[in-house]
């Protein structure tokens, strides 16, 4: 069993593709640890504020099969695979970490270099797991974000999940 974070997020009826994502996550995986829902505005491009979070899960699945379960789940909730990177989403899920192991192939780098670059990733994955050590940073999550100068407006959101 392996213990992972993804980050999820949406900008397009937000609430509801969250909610989805997170019953669907519980209904394939179980339990689920979830962190603060954030707002916060559209990175790279022109759109409407995002809601974000972070979740963490026990798999079996191996990471590129885990992958496939994440966007099997994002193309259910109305997600198109060829959309612009920086684009508005109905739903975007991302494996953030698989256990302490570092993973790269044409697709897939783990831990994902998200983490380091954005507050909407790096604050609830903080809030989750503070004191774990970033596999190639080498520093607590923690520590990460209370040195991150990249600091957006996060708005926390009570959302129901």
């Amino acid at each position: 069993m392996s213990t992972v974070y993804i980050s999820i997020g949406s900008n397009v009826d937000a609430q509801s593709n969250i909610r989805t994502a997170i019953t669907a996550l519980k209904k394939q995986f179980g339990p689920l640890t979830i962190s603060t829902v954030y707002k916060n505005s559209a990175v790279g491009f022109e759109g409407d504020d995002f809601l974000n979070l972070v979740v963490g899960l026990d798999t079996n699945q191996t990471i590129p099969e885990f992958v496939d379960s994440l966007h099997h789940i994002e193309v259910e909730q109305g997600r198109s695979r060829d959309a612009e990177k920086f684009s508005s989403r109905t739903l975007d899920m991302d494996l953030l970490l698989y256990d302490d192991d570092i993973f790269e192939s044409e697709k897939i780098t783990i831990p994902r270099d998200e983490i380091t670059k954005y507050a909407f990733v790096l604050q609830p994955l903080a809030e989750l797991i503070p004191d774990y050590i970033h596999p190639t940073e080498k520093q607590k999550v923690s520590a990460l974000w209370q040195t991150f100068k990249n600091s957006a407006e996060m708005i926390p959101v009570d959302l129901q999940l």
